[in-house]
């Protein structure tokens, strides 16, 4: 999953925008949106913030000087557990050449020590995108995990993971159908790009229109 990787096959599978986010990391983020940009992809900048619930949540920012503030607040936070290489792999931040440019030495599949209220309003006090991943999962979901979507959270939009038809999924739970819903393919290897993608209504793939877009459940 090397960033040249990403972005032919973002590019082969007719991608025009596509969204980063590791585990509790933004760091590999900035170096894929870097090859995008030369390829004509869009890139969300973000992560995937496990809350002291252990619940998944899709982070995205617009600015270097936002990206930066996540990645700091992240790094703060992290309940630090050392990473065992044997086990989960080596945790590794790779640019365009693919040269190893960083070794993260902690475990990042773990949770941050914020709840999930504390984790949005931090993300949108940095004016970014706040969508609690993969709802429909039996486990790091914020149903799995709560049992339910608390009504005083401030979401953008709810992922639904490739398995799931939305309609569907609105139907079972028509209390959610008024939210903006996307999939994503929530890919872990290059193969798994593009399996499942969200068509978005807008003039342009800035992160202010894709924000827009999403704000008008389009």
């Amino acid at each position: 999953m090397t960033p040249v990787a990403i972005i032919a096959k973002a590019k082969e599978m007719g991608l025009d925008i596509i969204g980063i986010t590791d585990h509790n990391s933004t760091l590999q983020a900035r170096e894929i949106r870097r090859v995008g940009a030369l390829a004509g992809v869009a890139v969300l900048c973000g992560a995937e913030i496990t809350t002291r619930e252990e619940v998944h949540i899709l982070a995205f920012v617009d600015t270097d000087d936002s990206l930066d503030k996540l990645q700091e607040w992240l790094t703060s936070n992290l309940i630090v557990v050392p990473n065992n290489p044997d086990i989960f792999g080596y945790q590794l931040v790779v640019n365009q050449n693919e040269d190893v440019i960083y070794q993260e030495d902690n475990l990042l599949i773990g949770a941050i020590d914020k709840s999930i209220e504390e984790v949005e309003e931090f993300v949108h006090s940095l004016g970014g995108i706040f969508i609690p991943a993969h709802i429909d999962k039996q486990q790091n979901s914020v149903i799995s995990q709560l049992g339910f979507l608390p009504t005083h959270l401030n979401v953008d939009a709810l992922e639904l993971s490739s398995r799931t038809n939305i309609e569907d999924f609105k139907k079972r739970n028509s209390y959610l159908a008024k939210n903006t819903f996307i999939q994503s393919s929530d890919a872990h290897y290059v193969d798994e790009i593009g399996k499942v993608y969200t068509e978005l209504n807008t003039d342009g793939t800035t992160f202010e229109h894709i924000k827009s877009a999403i704000n008008r459940n389009e």
